[in-house]
C-alpha cells in the first residue's frame, strides 16, 4: 500500500496530476464541499482534516493499493500524521512536491472557478516548506 501526499500552493496543479494519475484522491476541498456545501469554508478547517485522516484509515484498513492526499501540506506538521499513519500500516509515504512559482499559481488561481485571495496566496507562499526524506518519506518528487 501507498501514500502519496501532494505539496504546493493553490493552482500549482495538485488536483490536475491528482486527477490523471488515476489514484482516488481525499481532497480537503472536497470534503469542505461534502460537510459544508463550500469548498472555501475555512471556518471547518480542524474537522475536514479529521475526516480526510479517518477515510485515509479506512482506506488503509481495507487495503486500497495507493491513497493520495491531495491538499497544500505546507508544512512538515500538517504531513506528518500521513507519515505516520502510513508507517503504523507498513505503507510506502511519499510526497510530490509543486515547485511552482508564486506568480504562476497567481495565474492560473485567477483563471479558475474558486480563486483563493491573492493575500491568502502570499501568506500560504510563507509558509511553504519543501518536503524532505528526513521527515519519512520513502521518496520526494519534485514537479516543476
Amino acid at each position: 500500500m501507498k501514500i502519496v501526499v501532494l505539496v504546493g500552493l493553490p493552482g500549482s496543479g495538485k488536483s490536475t496530476y491528482a486527477a490523471q494519475t488515476g489514484w482516488t484522491s481525499l481532497s480537503s476541498d472536497a470534503i469542505r464541499r461534502l460537510l459544508a456545501d463550500d469548498e472555501t469554508d475555512q471556518t471547518i478547517h480542524e474537522r475536514v482534516f479529521e475526516t480526510l485522516r479517518y477515510l485515509l484509515r479506512q482506506r488503509l484498513e481495507i487495503g486500497r493499493a495507493v491513497t493520495c492526499i491531495d491538499a497544500t501540506n505546507l508544512k512538515p506538521e500538517e504531513r506528518k500524521p500521513y507519515v505516520e499513519m502510513g508507517k503504523s500500516f507498513g505503507c510506502e509515504v511519499e510526497a510530490v512536491f509543486f515547485d511552482v512559482p508564486v506568480e504562476v499559481c497567481r495565474e492560473r488561481n485567477g483563471l479558475r472557478a474558486r480563486v483563493v485571495p491573492d493575500e491568502a496566496l502570499t501568506a500560504m507562499a510563507a509558509k511553504l516548506i519543501p518536503p524532505s526524506a528526513a521527515e519519512g518519506f520513502d521518496g520526494v518528487t519534485v514537479v516543476r
